[in-house]
């Protein structure tokens, strides 16, 4: 039996007072970075410009993303999926608004979960590597 996979990019979008944001799509329970599939035509950097502004209200210059690199997890809300994530951090300091599929978004202090139910590639892979990796030295 093979996994399917689902390919998206995300941010880890880290505010001016360190904390990140985390989104909760309409209708389900987990948190997780902000970003989304990768269309057929599109870069990473493509979809996650794009998802952004859709989902958040947030436009971003994609030259000032910073690729952190591929991480995968079980998905939260499609059970069988594999989410296949390419991931970037970037620094804002802009106001970001739910919409479309979001229905809420929270800023949490990256060190712990907010008391959040997190996505599995969330709780699981990247906020750990930001943690382990990136406080000192992104």
């Amino acid at each position: 039996m093979s996994t399917s996979v689902i390919r998206i990019a995300a941010a880890l979008l880290i505010g001016p007072d360190g904390r990140t944001l985390l989104v909760r799509k309409r209708g389900t329970r987990a948190f997780m970075q902000p970003g989304g599939k990768i269309e057929a035509h599109e870069q990473p950097v493509q979809a996650l410009t794009r998802e952004l502004d859709e989902e958040l209200g947030l436009a971003i210059d994609p030259t000032q993303a910073r690729y952190l690199g591929a991480f995968s997890a079980p998905a939260a809300n499609e059970p069988g999926f594999v989410v296949e994530a390419q991931v970037f951090l970037l620094s804002i300091d802009a106001p970001v608004s739910p919409a479309a599929e979001i229905e809420e978004v929270r800023w949490i202090d990256p060190a712990g979960d907010g008391g959040l139910l997190l996505a599995p590639l969330t709780g699981e892979a990247i906020l750990p590597f930001y943690r382990t990796t990136c406080l000192a030295t992104c």
